[in-house]
């Protein structure tokens, strides 16, 4: 996947390749405590019939109305609050009720989680975390816990600095740093209770996705697919770090976790140590397919879904084969990590269309009977929705413009190639839609069962892309493609679309200047909520997509709002402001504007956003009066 030209000059990777560690490849480490140990330190504060047919699945325990304990709201990843104090009749009265400054100027990509009175937020390296308390005025801050990441971990991040959450259980809040360390800090204290070392920077390794823990197990991934990383899922001990199992993207069945318990839909996907045979030599040791994207979970079918990264390297020739298990989608078992079924979106992903976006637990009436799927929209374009029991794609539709394929096969479940759009070693291939960074990347959608709508943030973007030759070095990029991205047709390079899974189709959409590359969140007021690059929050209506409010924030937003119920009683929305990302690297990261190719292409496409925003790092809280 990825995000930026490898950001700030690839020249900070030396930096990594020199820092002291386990040589062991991803060898994990636990360290318990009870206080601030190793270098950490704590400040003390200076209704309609389609909602009964498609209702989501599985909400996560103590998750409540009121607050907001993991990022997706919920196992099922609807990111649907039921507060309805806030409506289309009354949206247009908000007000800012408060703000609070992290005091760091990288892309914030995470979301503010609400327990009982207190918020926790977290930042971009060096991965601060806050806890407000919201029952005093103002919010002012309870305790500020400070990890001290490894500095060099900048050197591997491929796109920005950032960091997409935490979770509350069991008394702590849990997230990961980008040193490739997880932590779990006491919530009343700021206390930390553990830290393991899951993943190694000096093979280029760094954490950015927010964990989930399920039946008392911490999920987390690892990123790292331009700089040849091996991908893996991890399960720890939420009561003390300890390493559970670890499952591999790549590899003989025994690394992935296949056993006897594996029965995909697709015969193409069944045999022995396909992990390995579906590529050249032993390319599948440094093939990329982290796992930095979101989790869902079913607790009736006990099972837990994810996405897997691109292949590395960018350039397809080097590694001729369906790449497996890369950009595609595991089913496990959480207790012990095996796998139930597996699918890819992109055999042999030409594009660098990582796997890796939400993944929303729902039940739908598809062909006459209540179905129990999953809705995906994925990056080389299309919305799929899959039986989660099985595997077996059900539908697959354009919600972007395409020329990369032709459509999904049903039938085999293999996207439809487009031969001369496919990426060649010395010659550029160009009017490849959607870009890289897909119709859509990480930033999550968020489901309404009251509409029936998905409410998708994505961009419209496409690319020229020359293949150069690659040379694995371990901690070094590995990339092998020059990429030029510009806007879609049509001109303009964000979109947010409202989404119809049983029929198929967009119901609306709005077009915005950047892409759309904050998260979303619906309301049972019928409203949802998104920001733009540009700094602005909107809030439209759910069913029409009108605008009703809007507010200019002080840096481009790409934070995942959400929602909650104050100790007041009122509603309040809560979003993160600060530009960056991939998509934003080119202010974030001070990139030059001249240098078409920077940010692995992407600044070619945002030359302007420097003139439209500034850095920053700002929460922002609205409220009714």
């Amino acid at each position: 996947m990825a995000n930026t030209s490898l950001v700030v000059g690839i020249v900070v990777f030396a930096a990594a390749c020199s820092a002291g560690h386990d040589s062991r490849p991803g060898a994990p480490s636990e360290r318990t405590s009870t206080s601030a140990a190793g270098g950490a330190a704590v400040r003390p504060a200076p209704g309609d019939a389609r909602a009964m047919a498609a209702r989501a699945a599985s909400l996560a325990p103590d998750s409540g109305s009121a607050q907001w304990v993991i990022p997706a709201k919920n196992y099922a990843s609807t990111r649907y609050s039921a507060l309805d104090q806030i409506t289309t009749a009354n949206v247009a009265g908000l007000g800012l009720a408060w703000t609070f400054s992290t005091g760091v100027s990288r892309g914030h990509e995470s979301a503010p989680l609400v327990v009982g009175s207190t918020m926790y937020v977290t930042t971009p390296f060096p991965n601060i975390l806050y806890a407000l308390d919201l029952s005093k005025p103002g919010a002012p801050l309870k305790w500020t816990y400070e990890p001290h990441p490894s500095a060099a971990a900048q050197g591997v991040a491929c796109c920005d600095v950032v960091n997409r959450g935490a979770v509350f259980y069991d008394g702590k809040i849990i997230y990961n740093l980008l040193d490739a360390h997880t932590v779990a800090v006491d919530a009343e204290t700021g206390r930390e209770v553990w830290r393991t070392r899951v993943g190694d920077i000096n093979r280029g390794e760094s954490v950015t996705m927010a964990p989930l823990v399920v039946k008392g197990k911490v999920l987390v991934g690892n990123s790292g697919g331009e700089f040849g990383i091996r991908g893996w899922l991890t399960a720890l001990d939420a009561s003390s770090g300890k390493l559970a199992w670890r499952a591999y993207t790549t590899g003989p069945d025994a690394d992935v976790l296949i056993g006897p318990r594996f029965k995909p839909f697709y015969p193409r996907d069944r045999g022995k140590d396909l992990g390995v045979s579906t590529w050249p030599g032993d390319a599948w040791k440094y093939a990329g397919g982290g796992v930095w994207g979101w989790i869902s979970y079913d607790p009736e079918l006990d099972l837990i879904y994810y996405g897997t990264a691109n292949p590395g390297p960018w350039n397809p020739e080097v590694r001729p084969g369906d790449n497996k298990w890369t950009a595609g989608v595991f089913a496990r078992d959480p207790d012990t990590g095996e796998a139930v079924w597996a699918y890819q979106w992109s055999p042999h992903d030409l594009y660098d269309y990582d796997g890796i976006n939400e993944l929303i637990l729902l039940d739908l009436p598809i062909d006459g009977r209540m179905r129990k799927v999953l809705v995906h929209p994925e990056r080389n374009g299309y919305v799929y929705v899959l039986d989660r029991q099985t595997g077996e794609v059900l539908s697959a539709d354009p919600y972007g413009y395409i020329t990369t394929t032709r459509g999904i096969d049903l039938k085999t479940g293999r996207p439809i190639e487009v031969p001369e759009k496919a990426p060649r070693t010395g010659a550029v291939v160009r009017g490849i839609c959607p870009a890289a960074p897909g119709a859509k990347d990480w930033q999550p959608s968020a489901w309404s069962s009251r509409t029936g709508l998905l409410y998708i943030p994505h961009q419209n973007l496409c690319q020229d892309e020359e293949g150069t030759e690659a040379n694995y070095i371990a901690g070094t990029p590995y990339v092998a493609a020059i990429v030029k991205m510009y806007a879609g047709p049509g001109g303009y390079r964000g979109e947010l679309t409202a989404w119809d899974p049983v029929a198929r189709k967009a119901a609306w959409n709005v077009h915005e200047r950047f892409p759309v590359w904050s998260g979303t969140v619906v309301t049972a007021g019928d409203v949802v909520f998104y920001g733009t690059m540009d700094g602005w929050f909107k809030a439209l209506d759910a069913r029409s997509g009108k605008e009703l409010w809007r507010f200019k924030a002080g840096s481009g937003i790409i934070g995942q709002p959400t929602t909650y119920l104050g100790p007041d009683g009122k509603q309040y929305v809560a979003v993160l402001a600060g530009v960056g990302g991939w998509a934003g690297a080119v202010v974030a990261g001070g990139l030059d504007t001249r240098d078409s190719s920077a940010a692995l292409g992407f600044v070619n496409a945002m030359k302007d956003l420097p003139a439209a925003t500034t850095k920053g790092g700002m929460l922002y809280v609205f409220a009714l009066p």
